[in-house]
């Protein structure tokens, strides 16, 4: 629990930290949950595929492009937000080497389990970076994906921009209370049981 409890206060101080330049950010010990600042040439017209995911309980879409940061040479797969199923809109995909500035939170993306189904139609179902990046014909990307905080496609208004929640939670005390109120509970039932059987009737 204690080492769960230092996790969430690291991603939590990481948060609260200012914007600064993307490499400046790559510097840290450890980048995750740091938010940056980016230059990313076309990215409200470039490329993506379509990522199978939920926000707010909702099934749809997290739209992912790839983006050579101004002034770096590293590609960057760049989440540029949710949209549900139920909306048809998508951004139009033209070549642009119009430049957008951006501020973007880092995230780790842990690769997809053996039980993914396997993309299809450029539509993908888990966070398979490399491949999301060669369905892209970008080159092999960065362990980070970059989550847009703020639409880069305000024309589609139902395109959500956000990074998500952590990937862990602190439980840990709520199990232990369910699984001792559990082992409590089935020790006085056994009592009692023992109790029931060799209690002595009343003549």
């Amino acid at each position: 629990m204690h080492w769960k409890e230092q996790l969430i206060a690291q991603a939590e101080a990481a948060a609260r930290l200012p914007p600064a330049p993307l490499p400046e950010v790559l510097t840290a010990a450890d980048p995750e949950f740091r938010k940056a600042l980016v230059v990313c040439r076309g990215l409200p017209t470039a490329a993506y595929v379509e990522l199978q995911s939920i926000h707010d309980g909702q099934p749809g879409s997290r739209l992912i492009s790839a983006c050579v940061p101004e002034g770096m040479t590293q590609t960057f797969l760049v989440d540029r937000g949710f949209v549900a199923d139920s909306i048809s809109a998508r951004p139009r995909v033209l070549a642009s080497t119009l430049p957008l500035a951006m501020a973007v939170e880092l995230r780790r993306s842990p690769p997809p389990g053996a039980m993914t189904p396997a993309p299809s139609q450029g539509r993908f179902y888990g966070r398979d970076n490399v491949a999301i990046a060669t369905q892209l014909r970008a080159a092999a990307p960065s362990e980070f994906t970059l989550f847009a905080l703020a639409s880069p496609n305000p024309e589609i208004g139902a395109l959500v921009a956000s990074a998500p929640p952590a990937a862990f939670s602190n439980s840990h005390l709520g199990y232990a209370l369910t699984w001792y109120g559990l082992a409590l509970a089935l020790m006085g039932f056994y009592v009692a049981v023992l109790v029931r059987r060799y209690r002595k009737p009343i003549p």
